[in-house]
């Protein structure tokens, strides 16, 4: 490899790692608030905050690396030209075409990246999310219980109180709940009981050896009642949509399932990898700008591109799932023509026109 050559790629990789860095940081803010508003909503135990995040951050990286490679080659290349590097570059033999080989050392690892993280890590990172709030859900220790201190149940359902807590979280013992429901109140006390799961949602407080008191606030229509087993549904977290729900099943099992909407996530997945191809070619002809001209006055366009490509993979993806688009056709109609613009722009960028003919 030339000496150029190694510096134009430490250039471009320094510029997409800073941008990355910078998309990153955003995305996990957002994933962040998000986080905390499912956990204020009881869909989410407080005890998984950081274990959510760190596996729901691998399924946006899909998302967040193609636009980090795009613009940091937008910003890197746009600079060359504006410190007239470029025109150095050209007038020593080597112009846009020859940058292939550096867009190629940065861009191919981030393609395996986004690869792995759409076909493989992001199912199987999402998968492992649900399982462990499905557990936790089984658990008062990883809700947030702690005996001898009154909770809040989630979706503001109420106020918890245990004296005692078995090691695995599941059985306890002397339990106060206090809930209200449009003007009246609902008292229980019980002995001992336990937490338990039905499905993946519904969760059960089996309650032994109490009493309930109801009735309505500020009137003297109260009812007791002593039970011997008592079963009390607590708020729980809302089902997730579809295409959300086969966010955690394998590439393989979508695969062979065969259904319009399983097709279209697999379509999503193989399309990510093969849009940051697309991206690192277009991001050279879009770059172009002469001296004087202001140095990232493109960047607003190559965003547009950036935006309509993504916006016809999502149209894409759901035309397959609802079944009015053929599944062989795939997503394949939304590269190729991608594809073979950017391609033709690459090819003739910095080409000089024919010159014209003088007539005698």
């Amino acid at each position: 490899m030339l000496l150029i050559e190694r510096h134009l790629t430490r250039q471009f990789a320094e510029s997409v790692f800073a941008v990355a860095v910078v998309l990153l940081l955003v995305t996990l803010g957002a994933l962040f608030a998000d986080l905390i508003s499912e956990i204020a909503k009881g869909k989410v135990p407080a005890g998984l905050l950081l274990s959510q995040l760190g596996l729901r951050s691998i399924r946006f990286l899909t998302l967040v690396l193609p636009l980090a490679l795009f613009l940091g080659l937008l910003i890197s290349i746009s600079r060359m030209y504006a410190e007239s590097e470029m025109a150095v570059l050209a007038s020593v033999g080597m112009g846009p075409q020859r940058l292939w080989k550096p867009l190629l050392l940065v861009s191919l690892p981030i393609m395996i990246v986004v690869g792995l993280a759409s076909l493989w890590l992001a199912p199987l990172s999402a998968s492992r999310a649900k399982e462990m709030i499905e557990v936790a859900n089984r658990s008062f220790l990883i809700a947030g219980l702690e005996p001898g201190r009154f909770v809040e149940l989630p979706g503001k359902g109420g106020v918890l109180y245990v004296t005692e807590l078995t090691p695995d979280g599941t059985r306890f013992k002397q339990l106060f709940v206090q809930r209200e429901n449009e003007g009246r109140v609902d008292i229980i006390t019980a002995h001992e009981g336990s937490l338990n799961l039905i499905g993946d949602t519904e969760r059960y407080l089996r309650l032994k050896d109490g009493f309930r008191v109801e009735g309505a606030i500020g009137s003297r229509d109260f009812r007791m009642m002593r039970f011997e087993t008592n079963d009390v549904r607590v708020p729980d977290r809302e089902n997730d949509n579809k295409a959300d729900a086969l966010a955690a099943d394998s590439t393989v099992e979508l695969a062979r399932s065969g259904k319009p909407l399983a097709v279209a996530e697999v379509n999503w997945r193989l399309a990510m990898p093969l849009f940051v191809g697309i991206l690192a070619v277009f991001a050279v002809p879009l770059a172009r700008s002469e001296p004087r001209q202001p140095q990232y006055g493109l960047v607003l366009f190559a965003l547009l591109v950036y935006l309509v490509g993504m916006i016809l993979l999502l149209l894409g993806t759901s035309l397959i799932g609802s079944g009015k688009m053929p599944s062989w056709l795939g997503l394949w109609w939304v590269h190729l023509p991608m594809l073979a613009f950017a391609a033709w722009l690459f090819l003739r960028d910095g080409s000089l026109p024919k010159p014209a003919k003088v007539r005698k």
